[in-house]
């Protein structure tokens, strides 16, 4: 690989380069071998494998059967599926393991600086190299002989750092884990909320025409009721308005035949009334003025023959129902 040695001793770049080394994982820079996610990131194997352990926790205990499993990229959230060969069926990163070949070379080629290692503020010659236990800071040698962390308990720098590195990295491992979990039951919730949505627009639409089937039924059987009633108001409206009709036909008759017997009632000599004309007040004439006034033989209506009230309906018992109505 070629690269300008100029460039990559200069304190930013060093800088720059070592932070695209640093594994999201572990946090430090890459181990051998570097793996290639689908999503163009990249893990330590080991990181890799502890991910993907953490997100299949029975994957080795299937026996001689092995499937794939699947985890999600710490960078991206993509979702990295992988076959039976697991982390291992993963390309490797061929051109990155250079880098850091390089990279380590170029470093323990230089110098040690002072500055590049953090130094103690109390005592300026001397380097951090140990931890205090008790207070929970790093320090240096000398404050634990003479200064103020001289009754407390200290542990060597880099033996804490790598404890510490290490539960930090089964810390990340374990977060991703829970992640994808959490990822899985968010995927089940959001599928569960369509169905739901799903299943209560149908309940709707069938709710909808259960509802309108029977208003449909109501609106026919009224319709047939309706039917029935106005028949029975023709026929008897047409009885009725039969008999005004016959009625009046008897009371013009009747008034024609006032009309004569008042006319004959106006002869004043016994002889001339007696003697009309047999088509006035003689004979058959008499007679039928003598039946008319004693009333006509005519059909008469029933008391309460215009009540409706056997056409009544009671609907009480059925708006009940209707109240009652539920669900199952």
């Amino acid at each position: 690989m070629d690269y300008q040695p100029g460039i990559i001793r200069d304190g930013s770049a060093m800088e720059n380069l070592e932070r695209q080394l640093i594994c999201p994982i572990c946090l430090e820079m890459f181990t051998k071998p570097v793996v290639i996610l689908p999503c163009q990131h990249n893990l330590c194997r080991k990181c890799a494998n502890d991910v993907f352990q953490a997100a299949n926790p029975y994957w080795q205990s299937r026996g001689s059967v092995i499937s794939g499993g699947r985890f999600r990229c710490p960078s991206c959230r993509h979702e990295v599926l992988l076959d039976r060969h697991g982390v291992y069926g993963l390309q490797r990163n061929l051109l990155v393991e250079n880098i850091i070949d390089i990279y380590k070379q170029e470093c323990s080629s230089r110098p040690l600086q002072k500055g590049e290692h953090p130094m103690c503020k109390e005592h300026e010659d001397e380097r951090i190299n140990i931890y205090c236990v008790t207070c929970e800071v790093p320090t240096c040698s000398m404050c634990k002989v003479f200064g103020a962390h001289k009754d407390c308990e200290v542990a060597p720098l880099q033996s804490v750092f790598q404890g510490q590195k290490s539960e930090l990295n089964n810390c990340i491992s374990m977060l991703v884990a829970g992640n994808d979990r959490i990822q899985t039951i968010i995927s089940q919730l959001e599928a569960s909320q369509r169905s739901t949505e799903e299943n209560s627009q149908a309940a709707e639409r069938e709710l909808c025409e259960r509802f309108d089937a029977l208003g449909a039924l109501l609106e026919e059987k009224k319709s047939e009721l309706l039917r029935r009633l106005a028949k029975e108001r023709e026929d008897k409206t047409g009885f009725v308005q039969a008999l005004v009709h016959k009625y009046k036909e008897q009371l013009e008759k009747s008034s024609r035949l006032v009309d004569t017997a008042i006319q004959a009632m106006e002869e004043t000599g016994g002889a001339a009334f007696l003697m009309r004309a047999p088509g006035d007040t003689s004979g058959l004439s008499l007679r039928r003025i003598v039946e008319a006034s004693k009333g006509g033989h005519l059909e008469k209506i029933e008391p309460g023959f215009e009540s409706m009230d056997g056409f009544s309906v009671s609907l009480e018992h059925i708006a009940a129902a209707v109240r009652a109505l539920d669900f199952e």
